[in-house]
């Protein structure tokens, strides 16, 4: 089994002196917002800790072999062409350590002091549709009540409706929580798809169809190879208090009632390396945010086939602020593209069209065309009491806020106006 150390390819910073579970390591998660650190010498814990794998875009790029400017392009191909998994192997085959459930041995992290508790929150869930059987990958944040449960925030998204209808079953919902798994699978998880689709299929296409999936002992659940795998049930009609959280938006998520896990059976590598997202870095942010681009550009590609790529900016917190490159073809192409892309992220808030000269991934090239191709009686889009994220601190209450969408396309009336000189120019 190749080691999640083994497959990060950018270099890595080693911290060997001892180091807090509780506050410490996220302060120093912070001073590293780009970087991947490893802790090897954890207070109280023989496991080491990995943060920073997928941090950055271009680490994300290069765990699915292609360039930041093709990622959304790959991750539509992937999706579109899933492979079947054939590589099935046994606990044993796997992992040297197998027991019963304790978290008390995993170096799960307190992030801030007034977080409800210690979060798991790179743990990426796996679990079957009840009546179907279908398999569904993806991240859930996971406070730590006692050493064998975890509170667990659900959306209403695949996870949510397979536990509403165990629930309506009168039956707990199996799963297996994968911990330390590499990039390309981690992002997998993430992406927006069907239902009926499995997203460790759409792993398999990023790994050539070279991924491995484990046959857990006490569920029937087949999970990915991972430094730490654990095994349990969500209880069907059984919720806990869970929150406050850090979320996306570096603001404390509300305190509602979750879902609670019951874990049975742990199992873990030698000196196995414990994955720690920091709530509100880069890694959180593109994780969650990313995947959503391919959806963005699909429905503005229906409305616009000339569309050249989205991207949900860091600085939008990957969730809340995007902006779109087109090729124009006539007037009001960008106004309706605007309407497509908000409407594609119900969360979007904020976006912004360019022409394809400028570069989505620069915010300077964004501002500039911001500073010279809007008229803002003309250009600006406002669009109140629309439906949007839940982690916008100035949405109404009722979860509307106002939405803007800015064209900074060149008009068509006065072209040669906004020739950049500097393009003209040989190297």
């Amino acid at each position: 089994m190749v080691r999640l150390i083994d497959e990060i390819e950018d270099d890595i910073i080693e911290i060997d002196d001892e180091v807090s579970t509780e506050y410490e390591i996220t302060s120093i998660l912070k001073k590293h917002p780009t970087d991947t650190l490893v802790f090897t010498n954890v207070k109280d814990c023989d496991m080491n800790i990995i943060s920073g794998i997928c941090n950055t875009r271009d680490k994300i790029a290069k765990s699915i072999n292609t360039t930041v400017d093709k990622i959304t392009e790959n991750i539509i191909d992937a999706t579109n062409n899933p492979t079947a998994i054939t590589n099935i192997k046994q606990v044993g085959d796997v992992y040297e350590n197998s027991e019963d459930a304790n978290l008390s041995k995993i170096p799960v992290l307190k992030h801030y002091p007034n977080d409800k508790g210690k979060y798991i929150t790179a743990g990426v869930i796996i679990a079957k549709d009840p009546e179907t059987g279908v398999t569904n990958a993806s991240i859930h944040r996971m406070l730590v009540n006692n050493d064998t449960q975890l509170g667990i925030r659900i959306v209403p998204r695949q996870l949510y409706t397979y536990y509403k209808k165990a629930e309506q079953m009168g039956k707990d919902l199996e799963i297996a929580i994968a911990i330390g798994l590499n990039p390309s699978t981690l992002l997998a998880s993430t992406t927006s798809i069907s239902i009926n689709d499995n997203e460790l299929e759409v792993a398999n296409t990023f790994k050539d169809g070279n991924l491995t999936l484990v046959k857990c002992e006490s569920v029937d659940i087949e999970a990915p190879e991972c430094e730490i795998l654990l095994e349990g049930k969500i209880l069907a009609n059984e919720r806990r208090s869970e929150g406050p959280f850090v979320d996306l938006t570096d603001t404390y998520d509300k305190i509602r009632d979750e879902p609670v896990i019951q874990l049975t059976r742990m199992h873990y590598r030698d000196n196995p390396y414990y994955h720690a997202i920091l709530p509100a870095g880069n890694e959180h942010k593109l994780l969650q945010g990313l995947p959503q681009e391919p959806r963005i550009y699909n429905s503005v590609k229906n409305t616009l086939p000339t569309v050249q790529n989205v991207v949900l900016t860091e600085g939008g917190c990957c969730w809340l602020h995007a902006v779109v490159s087109i090729k124009k073809q006539t007037e009001g192409d960008a106004k309706n593209v605007l309407m497509a892309a908000l409407s594609a992220h119900p969360s979007l808030k904020h976006c912004v069209i360019v022409d394809e000269d400028i570069d989505i991934f620069d915010p300077v090239d964004v501002e500039y065309a911001i500073a010279t191709r809007v008229k803002a009686d003309d250009d600006i889009i406002i669009i109140p009491k629309a439906r949007g994220s839940s982690l916008d601190p100035v949405a109404e209450i009722d979860g509307t806020t106002t939405k803007m969408g800015v064209d900074a396309t060149k008009s068509f009336k006065n072209l040669e106006d906004y020739e950049r000189v500097s393009f003209t120019l040989n190297d």
